[in-house]
């Protein structure tokens, strides 16, 4: 069986940590090395004692950048483009960033979004991974977009989780904050919307409208809830047929007749998507987990693409009912 040599840059905080579990069980890797600065000399399991008896690894500052398959790049935004030029890794490596340096696929990176690219990131050597939201918001509007359907304003509302702020404590993550509450943050001037932007322009040339999206702080540690919708005269079969041809090849999201709710997809790799056609209105809903699909999942389902691999391969992973 094929070993890929993995390396993970900045492996102490949430997505790190969601890269470490699905990877010390996933079949074709061969984590090398995870490296944190702040974590430096202690074990793995110091910083994520859920892993305990999964790993023995010991957390490293030092970067090895020859004989390394595949990189993981889990540092703060703003960070990864500085770092690839004190540390270049060779050529053939494949790099997978998971901040937001390189989605509007400079520097030769291939914009991560299976559903929209994956032939792309089959043979991809540098891949950049999707934001939480913008996957959120793509999934639930992508078929609608490639129909030419948008031709108004889209109201867009998505809550995210706590950890959607990083593990590093603040104000609007801190428990006594988040709990029993609910706030509003970048009103219509959210990061992500450059990305989403981006993909739609690629799935329709013409598209322009504008993406009002009002993003909410929730009061629950992951998962992300979007709901968008825009003026519509179609017939909700009409919707689900062409929702369920755009994603026929996409294992991870699915397309429910019935209603659906955010657990369905959080602790999976699971776009859930549910449409309905009401007051002259097509109403898009999706869930996905910020930490997963939205994270650190969607980066080994292009690690699985870009090694030539099954791209499910170490996530098939449950949701939690209760």
């Amino acid at each position: 069986m094929m070993k890929i040599k993995t390396a993970i840059i900045g492996a102490a905080g949430y997505t790190g940590g969601e890269l470490l579990r699905i990877l010390v069980h996933h079949s074709n890797c061969e984590l090398v090395y995870v490296h944190s600065n702040s974590q430096k000399g202690k074990k793995v399991t110091d910083a994520h004692p859920d892993l305990i008896g999964d790993t023995d690894l010991i957390f490293t500052d030092k970067v090895e950048t020859e004989g390394i398959d595949a990189v993981f790049l889990g540092l703060p935004h703003g960070e990864t483009k500085g770092f690839l030029e004190t540390h270049p890794f060779p050529e053939e490596t494949k790099i997978i960033d998971l901040s937001t340096d390189f989605r509007d696929e400079s520097n030769g990176f291939v914009y991560g979004l299976p559903e929209v690219n994956k032939f792309k990131i089959k043979s991809a050597k540098k891949i950049a991974n999707p934001g939480c939201f913008a996957t959120g918001i793509q999934l639930a509007l992508a078929p609608a977009v490639l129909k030419g359907w948008i031709k108004d304003d889209v109201h867009i509302s998505g809550i995210t989780g706590s950890t959607g702020a990083g593990k590093k404590l603040n104000e609007t993550s801190h428990f006594s904050y988040r709990s029993s509450n609910m706030s509003v943050y970048k009103l219509f001037a959210h990061q992500h919307l450059k990305e989403i932007n981006q993909t739609f322009g690629q799935l329709q040339k013409s598209f322009d409208q504008n993406l009002l999206f009002v993003p909410y702080r929730g009061n629950f540690p992951r998962g992300i809830w979007i709901t968008a919708y825009f003026p519509f005269s179609g017939t909700n079969e009409e919707v689900i047929q062409a929702y369920r041809e755009f994603y026929k090849d996409a294992p991870f999201t699915h397309v429910s007749e019935k209603d659906i709710d955010m657990k369905q997809a959080v602790n999976t790799n699971k776009c859930i998507v549910h449409t309905q056609v009401a007051n002259g209105q097509l109403v898009a809903y999706s869930a996905i987990d910020n930490l997963l699909k939205g994270a650190s999942g969607q980066a080994v389902q292009n690690f699985n693409l870009a090694f030539g691999l099954e791209e499910t391969t170490g996530l098939n992973l449950k949701s939690i009912g209760f």
